[in-house]
């Protein structure tokens, strides 16, 4: 994903998860008695180990590279795009340039996989700070790169990227040029980029470390952040409120660090913004996203008149389900009562989204399956290691990596079958090579979404007993609203943070306050937001790593229920169409992508059909009394 004002290669270096950091270098299988072999990944396919000759090598080679093609090409760019054969020159140091930045993609991956597997490991976060420090040291001297293109005179750009061979990067090179708007001179982007070590990125490892260490007591059990998580899910209620004591005692203690880190990112944001003449305070998310501030408006105004009908509804139901008037904040996301509880071994869930894949498309099953076959996949929980799910793309050159928390719950199977999504369109979108491969926020939730809606309804043909059939629907809905309302709560939350820390640092209390407003909001009265839930932001790490990514989710579960509505009445094709947006990447603008489905985003009741797919799973719920 693009970062506020950073070059493609920077964003490569630090390339961020989906749903929050990257894990351990691990291998083989670890054994759980209910669960069977989860499986650990082997990052052997990007270096055999941090002390390995191949990643010295390359460590090395990577800086010796970068200062070749800036002393080759430093000053130089519009004088070659200006010669005769200027097409080819460009494209000969475009090409120079793709490669050197997959050769530092690689680099950082392995750097932040490997030290996010255990953050509290000091060895593996001098690896990690070291290998930054090298990092940014081949990037700052490649700056100039991205700054120079966008400095040639429009009218010549437009010609040479027209021909041939720089016409293979056009789209590349047109989605640049949007940056240069905001773009400085490059001492100051240098020192823009050079102090992001020790400013940003130096505050997000601070939060990452202490979420790592954090440890939750449980009846004198410590669990780490995850495993108190999932017993929110448990289907015992006394678990289920000891489990959010436990949550809001440590968030509490902790809330003097995460207020500081939060006002500290929010403010250095801030002036980054101003500096680049961002006006609104998401503004440089909309543009790394190449999405209109006006549809991301359209979509949070759509959402948030729908919360009556939606969440508000849901939970006044499912109050009903147990019997109150509403819900303690901590039953959420609590199992319907009178339902059988399971763990479901590993092997079933991966047979289970397999399958539902196959259904659709052997192609996309054949895809997925690698990621068991050759152990791209790391399942197990682990002290240290980084909580909730994530697919990351790591390069081209590579191939994806997925990392679960996997404990067995139907929840459990829809995260993998969400994370394999993210791992298909990763595969496919890999051949437009490390400039033209990273998807935008606006399509990179499509292929996980639509891969939990295949598994899902798989599930939910085959389920005859009308108890468990009302169970998964409420499992279903309860995502949905997690996914498109909590999501756009949590918008909302980031842009009243962002838009106060303008006037002032915010104190814990305040951000507690703006928090608890926003979740009464969208929760509606039938879930009782008591003392202890004041906290929770703390622990969110989009908030920290990728301000406003969240709108991307309900971005994407809108987008795929429409996107699922065209599969179920499409005429045979469909697959082929589906798979041409997957593998087009970030070469293409999402509106167009979007064109051969009949879809618009931009269209005013675009969002209103994804949300009366959720409304109309609700009224099948109320049907079932």
């Amino acid at each position: 994903m693009r970062r506020d004002g950073e070059s493609m290669l920077f964003q490569m270096m630090r390339v961020q998860t989906i749903h929050g950091q990257a894990a351990a270098q691990s291998g083989g299988a670890a054994t759980d008695k209910a669960l069977g072999d989860l499986p650990e990944w082997n990052l052997d396919d990007l270096y055999p180990g941090i002390e390995s000759a191949a990643f010295r090598g390359d460590l090395e080679r990577a800086f010796t590279e970068a200062q070749a093609l800036a002393g080759r090409y430093r000053g130089k760019l519009a004088e070659l795009a200006g010669q005769p054969d200027g097409s080819a020159r460009l494209a000969e140091a475009v090409k120079a340039y793709e490669s050197l930045s997959d050769l530092l993609g690689r680099i950082g991956a392995y750097a932040g996989l490997v030290y996010s597997g255990d953050t509290t490991d000091p060895q593996r976060a001098k690896f990690y700070g070291d290998t930054q420090d090298k990092l940014n040291a081949a990037i700052t001297e490649l700056l100039f790169f991205e700054l120079e293109l966008n400095r040639i005179e429009p009218e010549l750009m437009a010609k040479v990227a027209a021909e041939a061979p720089l016409s293979h990067w056009k789209p590349w090179l047109d989605d640049l040029s949007k940056d240069k708007p905001h773009q400085l001179d490059d001492r100051l982007e240098a020192l823009f980029h050079e102090k992001s070590m020790t400013g940003a990125a130096a505050w997000n490892r601070l939060f990452d470390e202490t979420i790592a260490a954090l440890r939750f007591d449980m009846d004198g059990e410590e669990l780490t952040l995850e495993l108190t998580l999932n017993k929110l899910q448990d289907a015992d209620g006394e678990v289920r409120r000891k489990a959010a004591e436990a949550l809001s005692k440590v968030f509490r203690k902790e809330l003097r660090t995460f207020a500081l880190i939060t006002n500290t990112l929010a403010k250095d944001k801030e002036i980054s913004d101003r500096w680049r003449k961002f006006e609104d305070v998401a503004d440089s998310r909309h543009l790394a996203n190449r999405v209109e501030r006006e549809v991301v408006d359209a979509l949070v105004s759509a959402v948030r008149e729908a919360y009556p009908r939606l969440s508000h509804r849901y939970y006044r139901l499912k109050a009903k389900w147990f019997g109150r008037d509403a819900l303690d904040f901590w039953d959420r996301n609590a199992p319907l009562p009178e339902v059988a509880q399971r763990t479901i071994p590993w092997n079933e869930a991966r047979d289970t989204v397999l399958s539902a894949y196959g259904a659709f498309s052997p192609k996309m099953a054949e895809i997925a399956k690698r990621f068991f076959d050759d152990r791209w996949i790391d399942a197990p929980p682990r002290p240290g290691k980084a909580p909730g799910a994530f697919a990351h793309p790591t390069v081209p050159s590579a191939h994806p990596y997925v990392l679960l928390n996997y404990q067995g719950k139907p929840r459990d199977v829809m995260t993998l079958a969400h994370e394999l999504g993210h791992g298909v369109h990763q595969v496919l979108a890999a051949p437009n090579g490390a400039l033209m491969a990273p998807t935008p926020l606006t399509l990179a939730e499509t292929a996980s979404v639509f891969g939990e809606m295949l598994t899902f309804r798989r599930l939910l043909d085959g389920t005859t007993d009308p108890k468990q059939r009302k169970a998964m629907l409420a499992a279903k809905v309860e995502d949905m609203i997690n996914t498109v309302v909590r999501q756009i709560a949590f918008y909302s939350f980031e842009r009243k943070v962002h838009e106060a820390r303008r006037q002032g640092e915010l104190t814990a209390e305040a951000l507690c306050d703006l928090w608890m407003g926003v979740q009464a909001e969208s929760l509606g009265p039938a879930i009782r937001l008591s003392s202890g839930y004041e906290p929770f932001w703390c622990y969110i790490p989009h908030f920290i790593h990728s301000p406003f990514y969240v709108y991307a989710y309900a971005f994407g579960d809108c987008l795929v229920n429409s996107l699922y509505g065209v599969y179920q009445s499409a005429a045979e094709g469909f697959q082929d169409r589906y798979f041409a947006l997957l593998s087009a990447g970030g070469s293409k603008p999402y509106s167009e992508l979007l064109k051969p489905f009949g879809l618009d985003a931009k269209d005013p009741g675009f969002w209103q059909i994804g949300l009366k797919m959720i409304e109309g799973m609700i009224i099948e719920l109320e049907g079932m009394e």
